[in-house]
């Protein structure tokens, strides 16, 4: 792995796991998602991890309101703009590229195999429903895998990558390191690799800091300097996992798509709030902050655009 000399925080905003009924915080129209975005940024995070919600909070994928979002946020900070591959297991494959080939970021999210991704307990903890739409899509995960096969990982490193598009590999379980050791042998994923480990899926690897370890051992194993690590958990374990990434040398991810939470009991009104935990957490262990620039030249990216959709 290739120790960062200057943490990247990443900040995933608002995601398509997480509904309204669980936190009235949740950003969900393209203004609150744009505001929560900036107030992560100007907090200390380097890149913000975008997906896109209708109104009443329904994941969206269309471009349309990607535009509402993207622009507000490239034409005010220099940060890196990392769009989803993943949406949510709902939609299509087409859907869930669309931003994304639209808007042909420099940075996108990219899960590395299909699998069970079950967030159905949500129902458990809820009472009051705010939209009907809601139980449904949560217990529905119970039944439906997520679907990234081989040659749709393929299409989307050979289409966007056309592009330069770099990509943010989420990796939910080992086996999701030996596939893009598959495709860095390919040749369809150049060093440097930002792997980014996820933790606490139901379905994925447990948020267990041995995985973590056990996670970064073999990335060393197959992957040796070509790669740098992140890594956060989902729910309660989210700080502790960043800063168990950050001491060994890796970068970090929080953000209300991961967790809803900024202590026991005690919802976070905003992205910003985590970035300040860990940006604290961080700065104690000795270490500094990634600038956006510095989170380009780590991560070899080719540099933002004006936020415009391309012609």
């Amino acid at each position: 792995m290739r120790t960062a000399e200057k943490v990247i925080i990443t900040t995933a905003v608002t995601g398509s796991v997480n509904i309204p009924s669980q936190s009235p915080h949740l950003p969900l129209t393209p203004g609150e998602i744009v505001a929560d975005a900036l107030a992560a940024i100007e907090a200390g995070s380097a890149v913000v991890h975008l997906h896109a919600r209708h109104p009443d909070g329904r994941p969206a994928f269309e471009p349309e309101i990607f535009q509402q979002i993207i622009p507000r946020i490239t034409e005010r900070t220099d940060a890196v703009v990392n769009i989803t591959t993943g949406g949510s297991s709902a939609m299509t494959m087409d859907q869930r590229l669309a931003a994304a080939t639209r808007f042909q970021p420099e940075l996108a999210s990219m899960n590395m195999g299909s699998m069970n991704f079950v967030y159905s307990g949500i129902a458990d903890r809820i009472t009051d429903w705010k939209h009907a739409w809601e139980k449904p899509y949560v217990l529905n995960t119970y039944a439906q895998p997520f679907v990234n096969t081989f040659d749709r990982i393929e299409h989307t490193l050979t289409t966007l990558g056309a592009n330069g598009t770099r990509f943010e590999y989420e990796c939910y379980d080992i086996g999701h390191l030996y596939t893009l050791a598959h495709f860095a042998d390919k040749g369809l994923a150049p060093p440097p690799l930002l792997i980014q480990g996820v933790f606490g899926i139901l379905g994925g690897i447990g948020a267990d800091h041995e995985n973590l370890d056990h996670m970064v051992r073999i990335a060393d194993k197959l992957f040796g300097d070509d790669y740098t690590f992140s890594a956060f958990a989902a729910g309660r374990d989210q700080m502790a996992f960043c800063t168990h990434s950050a001491r060994l040398g890796g970068h970090v991810r929080v953000g209300l798509e991961d967790s809803l939470w900024i202590g026991k009991g005690r919802l976070a009104e905003n992205s910003a709030q985590q970035v300040r935990k860990i940006r604290d957490v961080i700065e104690d262990l000795g270490k500094q902050i990634a600038t956006p620039a510095d989170a380009r030249a780590m991560l070899a990216l080719r540099g933002n655009t004006d936020g415009s959709t391309p012609a």
